[in-house]
């Protein structure tokens, strides 16, 4: 009792904040989080602007219980893996089980910010994939006249 009396306290000394702020408010960077990639040690990045910004999770000791296997988090561990858990169209009790393994959030330094807005419009760029079927479709139409001429010319 007398060591948990200490804690408590040992915790108000060190700052104040910790006890008005939210459990998870330290910062990682991607590459902290990127050497976090492995069965023993897997953390994951996931949020966007839309679901209150990056947050960093530990799902090392999850990996096991994960419904879809621990492979699939292995993927992306150490990695931005947002897109694909909200692909997934994960339940509401996969967002509380998420939440038990928070332990920061993402750093967003100027970088990141950068990178975060390519990507968002690089997503937004090919959410269509109008332009990626026409592209294909006339490379497919230039290979198939290519073959045509080459089989139909005279033979000398």
């Amino acid at each position: 009792e007398k060591s948990t009396s200490y804690k408590t306290s040992n915790y108000r000394t060190n700052s104040k904040q910790a006890t008005m702020a939210p459990k998870a408010e330290k910062e990682y960077t991607m590459e902290e989080v990127a050497k976090h990639n492995t069965q023993d040690d897997c953390w994951l990045v996931i949020g966007n602007d839309s679901t209150g910004g990056p947050k960093v999770y530990d799902v090392t000791s999850y990996l096991d219980d994960h419904p879809g296997g621990a492979e699939v988090m292995l993927d992306v561990g150490g990695q931005d893996a947002d897109e694909f858990f909200e692909d997934i169209g994960h339940s509401n009790d996969a967002r509380e089980e998420l939440e038990k393994h928070l332990i920061g959030v993402l750093k967003m330094d100027e970088e990141e910010k950068k990178r975060r807005a390519a990507a968002a419009a690089k997503a937004a760029a090919s959410g269509g994939g109008g332009a990626n079927v026409f592209l294909i479709l006339a490379v497919l139409l230039a290979v198939g006249f290519g073959y045509y001429k080459t089989q139909m010319a005279p033979s000398e």
